[in-house]
C-alpha cells in the first residue's frame, strides 16, 4: 500500500498562482480548507504534510491532476515531468517526438529563451513546493504548538523537519538549473513583496546548513515508513551538492561529499538483486534501495506527469504497451546513437527496441527513427498490471543507492579521499547486478572518471541526472562532446556556455528589480 495514501493526500486543496511575479512567491497558498482549522490536531499536519512530497508528483488535487494546484497553461504539468524534460530532453539520453506541438523545439536543441514555457514552468513548480513547505513551516513554530502535547510536538516537530527537507530539493534544483534566483523562508512576511536574490553560492550553504540540521532530527535510516525521508535521505542530497559544488561555488567539496556518501553506505542499505523490479509497479517494496521516492498510486495518487509520462512516453512503434503495464503508448521519446553506444550487448540495463527503428535521427519527429528504450514499468512482480487509461502505481527512486555508490567512486577518483578499492567494488557490485553475471567486472586501470560519467548513463538514465553530470564533467555545452541534435544540428554542434544555465523567466525579471538575469540571455 502506498503511504501517500495513509497521509490522506486528498484533504485539502491547495491553489497558488505563481504566474505573474516573483512578489507573490511568498504569498500563503490558498486553502479550501483553512490553516485555522487544518492546523489544529496532529493529523491536520500530517495532511499538509502529505501535500508537501506529493507536490512533486501530481499537478493538481483531483484525478489525473485535475482541481489544479496553479493556474495559467502549466497547470497540467507536474514537477518531476517539467524536470525531466529539462534535465533529459536537451542531453543525448532523450530524442522527442512532439517537440513541435508541445512547445519543446528549444529545450531539445538548446536554443531556449527567457519567455520558454517549460523553463517557466520548473522555476514556478520549485517556488509552488517552496511556498507550501514555508507555509508549513510557519505554522510548526514553538507559539504554535504550545497547546499540543509533547508528545504531540514531537511528533510535528519530525513532520517540520521534512518539510524543511523537502525545500531543501526544491531550492537545490533552483540552484542546480537556474543559479541566482530569489530567496524566501518560513521567516518572511506572508505580505506580498519582492525577494531579495541569493547567489549560487549563498544558496548552496543555506541548503547545506539546513541538511545538516535536519539530518539529526529525521529518523534513522530506514526507520521512516516508506515514502518518508530518513536522514539517510539528507545525506544522500548533501553528497549530490557537495559533488556539484565546484560547480555551484566555484570551491571542490569531494571529501564531503564522500563522507556523506559512506554514511549511507554504511546504514545498512542494499542493491536491490533485480535491477528491473527497481522502476516496476512494486518498487515501494525496495526499501533495501529506495531512499527517497515520488510515489505514486493507480487508485489514489494519480497524474498524467510523473511515472505515468516515463511509463507510456518511451513505448514506441510495434513495442506492445501490455508488455509495460499500460493500454496505449504514446511514442513520445526515443534515444540517440550516441548514448546507445555506451552500452554493450551484455549490459542487460541496455534494453533497446530495435524492431522498426533505425539508429540515427534525420527527423526527430520520426517516432520510429532513434532506437526505443523502456526504463519504467507498471508490471508488478508477477507480471501483472492495473492501470487505469494508462495511470501507473510506479514510484520515481529520486535518491536511491546506487548512485550513492557511484558518487562515492567519482568522489574518490576527484581526490576526496577513501579507498579506491571499495570504489571499485561498489561500482562493479553495480556493474554485476545490470549484467547478471560478473561479465560486468572491471579492473583498478578501467576506472577514471569518463568511465563514472559513462557509468552513471548506464545505471541513471532517466532518472533525471544527466544534465547535472554531463556540466559537472564539462560535455554539456561546448564541443567537447557532441551527440546528434545538440544545438539543433543532425550531428551536433557546439552549443554557447549560457546554456550551462536556465534563464530567469521574463516574467519575473520584469516584477522584481532585485533580479539580476543569467549571462547571456
Amino acid at each position: 500500500m502506498k503511504n501517500i495514501k495513509r497521509f490522506c493526500f486528498g484533504v485539502f486543496s491547495i491553489i497558488l498562482l505563481l504566474h505573474s511575479c516573483t512578489k507573490d512567491l511568498n504569498q500563503y497558498p490558498t486553502v479550501e480548507t483553512t490553516s485555522e482549522s487544518v492546523y489544529t490536531s496532529v493529523e491536520g499536519y500530517r495532511s499538509v504534510l502529505a501535500k508537501l512530497y506529493a507536490s512533486f508528483a501530481v499537478a493538481g488535487n483531483g484525478r489525473g491532476d485535475a482541481d489544479p494546484d496553479m493556474a495559467g497553461s502549466t497547470a497540467s504539468w507536474g514537477y518531476l515531468r517539467v524536470y525531466f524534460n529539462l534535465q533529459e530532453v536537451p542531453t543525448d539520453e532523450v530524442i522527442y517526438t512532439w517537440a513541435g506541438g508541445d512547445n519543446m523545439t528549444d529545450i531539445q536543441y538548446m536554443t531556449w529563451g527567457a519567455s520558454d514555457t517549460w523553463v517557466n514552468a520548473m522555476y514556478y513548480r520549485i517556488y509552488y513546493t517552496v511556498a507550501i513547505c514555508n507555509e508549513f513551516l510557519r505554522n510548526a513554530t514553538t507559539e504554535k504548538l504550545a497547546t499540543f502535547s509533547s508528545t504531540e510536538q514531537t511528533q510535528i516537530l519530525t513532520f517540520a523537519a521534512e518539510a524543511r527537507f523537502l525545500r531543501a530539493p526544491a531550492y537545490s534544483h533552483a540552484m542546480d538549473l537556474y543559479g541566482n534566483v530569489p530567496f524566501v523562508t518560513e521567516n518572511d512576511p506572508v505580505a506580498a513583496f519582492f525577494p531579495p536574490r541569493m547567489a549560487r553560492g549563498d544558496l548552496f550553504n543555506f541548503i547545506e546548513k539546513e541538511l545538516l540540521e535536519v539530518a539529526a532530527i529525521l529518523p534513522e535510516a530506514r526507520k521512516n515508513e516508506y515514502g518518508r525521508v530518513s536522514r539517510a535521505a539528507a545525506w544522500s542530497l548533501l553528497a549530490k551538492n557537495y559533488l556539484n559544488a565546484q560547480v555551484y561555488t566555484g570551491t571542490a567539496r569531494n571529501a564531503d561529499c564522500l563522507n556523506y556518501a559512506k554514511k549511507v553506505i554504511d546504514a545498512g542499505y542494499t542493491l536491490n538483486a533485480n535491477y528491473k523490479q527497481v522502476f516496476n509497479a512494486d518498487n515501494d517494496k525496495r526499501t533495501n534501495e529506495i531512499i527517497f521516492p515520488i510515489e505514486a498510486d493507480v487508485a489514489h495518487t494519480t497524474t498524467w506527469g510523473a511515472t505515468t509520462y516515463l511509463v507510456n512516453g518511451p513505448i514506441v512503434g510495434s513495442m506492445k504497451s501490455s508488455d509495460y503495464g499500460v493500454l496505449s503508448g504514446w511514442n513520445s521519446f526515443r534515444t540517440l546513437r550516441e548514448f546507445v553506444s555506451i552500452f554493450k550487448a551484455e549490459d542487460k540495463r541496455g534494453d533497446f527496441w530495435i524492431n522498426g527503428q533505425s539508429l540515427d535521427v534525420e527527423d526527430p519527429a520520426a517516432s520510429s527513427q532513434g532506437y526505443g528504450l523502456v526504463k519504467f514499468t507498471n508490471l508488478k512482480d508477477d507480471g501483472t498490471y492495473t492501470t487505469d487509461e494508462g495511470l501507473v502505481s510506479t514510484d520515481f527512486p529520486i535518491i536511491r543507492l546506487a548512485d550513492v555508490y557511484l558518487m562515492y567512486a567519482e568522489a574518490v577518483l576527484r581526490g576526496g579521499g577513501g579507498s579506491v578499492q571499495e570504489a571499485l567494488t561498489l561500482v562493479n557490485a553495480i556493474r554485476q547486478r545490470g549484467y547478471g553475471s560478473s561479465a560486468g567486472t572491471i579492473e583498478q586501470a578501467q576506472l577514471t572518471l569518463d568511465f563514472i560519467l559513462a557509468e552513471r548513463g548506464r545505471e541513471l538514465f532517466w532518472e533525471c541526472t544527466r544534465r547535472t553530470d554531463l556540466i559537472r564533467f564539462g560535455k554539456f555545452t561546448g564541443s567537447a562532446y557532441l551527440w546528434q541534435w545538440k544545438g539543433g544540428d543532425m550531428n551536433g554542434r557546439s552549443v554557447d556556455t549560457k546554456f550551462n544555465l536556465y534563464p530567469i523567466p521574463t516574467t519575473d525579471m520584469s516584477a522584481n528589480p532585485n533580479l539580476i538575469q543569467n549571462a547571456g540571455y
